[in-house]
């Protein structure tokens, strides 16, 4: 079986020449896939999020003020991304492809989507490029509708998961673990329900003994039904909004052994590629295709 990967033509969206955010990453990642063979058969294409989906883990004034396009200037500069239509067209469609990414790993085991981990989000704003919450809107929609009965974020992306923690506080079945550069963004953090904040420059052996500690204890602990994993990029040692220091061969170790920890448990697993950021657009997309090789070893 095949690996099923999700994409939108609409992850690519349009910003004003010269913006800071790479945001060519995301069609370049799915051309990179489609060049390595691993979408056979197509990519998934998702359905975009509507208000009623999204008022799953947002509240629904900040919702509706979004789609209209109609946020305050302060929230648009916490995102850090011009809220126009094509990028809110983007984040409709990041939610709607971590959603069938979902359904399609409780149906086949293993799924991704290739882009989602917004997980600075959080229930009555956005901030840090991410304007709603992709895997929380997910895990709440599956859990609302009986589903699943318990779900693990493992987030690893290099910034700690403020609004995933925000938007799952409260409901102890869907549990938070994020693995994050303690003194990086955000400052302010809001606790998850397991933090491993980590000193600068952790290198790949440091990384991974971190994860031995706790991905696999967490799964036999709680029993999730499904695993969200927010397989950032950015602790990479050239990365430009990073502070940790790994490699290429690190992360795609790390990408191994998350996936196959959730993998030989039985466990559905669902993988989103969250942040990386670096100019060279080619090797950033590199990177992020690492997970989706990870997850292929397993599907074969």
């Amino acid at each position: 079986m095949s690996l099923p990967i999700v994409f939108h033509p609409a992850y690519e969206a349009t910003l004003p020449e010269g913006h800071r955010f790479p945001m060519r990453k995301y069609g370049r990642l799915a051309e990179l896939l489609t060049e390595r063979g691993l979408v056979p058969g197509g990519f998934a294409r998702p359905e975009p999020a509507g208000a009623d989906l999204l008022v799953a883990a947002h509240e629904r004034a900040y919702v509706e003020a979004v789609l209209a396009l109609n946020v305050s200037r302060e929230i648009e500069r916490n995102i850090g991304l011009p809220v126009g239509a094509s990028v809110v067209a983007r984040s409709c469609a990041s939610v709607g492809g971590t959603l069938l990414a979902a359904r399609l790993a409780l149906a086949h085991g293993l799924a991704g989507s290739t882009a989602g981990g917004s997980h600075h989000a959080r229930r009555e704003t956005g901030a840090g490029f991410c304007i709603f919450n992709d895997v929380a809107v997910a895990a709440r929609t599956l859990h609302a509708e009986g589903s699943i009965a318990r779900a693990l974020v493992v987030d690893c992306d290099v910034h700690q998961g403020d609004g995933t923690a925000d938007c799952l506080g409260g409901t102890p079945d869907l549990f938070t673990l994020s693995i994050h550069a303690e003194k990086n963004y955000p400052t302010r953090k809001i606790a998850g329900d397991r933090d491993v904040g980590l000193p600068d420059g952790v290198d790949d052996a440091g990384y991974l003994a971190v994860l031995e500690a706790h991905v696999g204890p967490l799964l036999d602990a709680l029993r999730p039904d499904i695993v969200f994993y927010n397989a950032g990029v950015d602790p990479h040692r050239d990365d430009r909004l990073g502070r940790l220091d790994l490699t290429d061969a690190g992360l795609l170790a790390r990408d191994r052994f998350v996936v196959g920890e959730a993998h030989r448990r039985g466990i559905p697993f669902v993988g989103v590629i969250g942040g990386g950021y670096a100019t060279d657009i080619d090797v950033l997309a590199a990177r992020h295709a690492l997970v989706f090789e990870a997850m292929a070893e397993r599907a074969a």
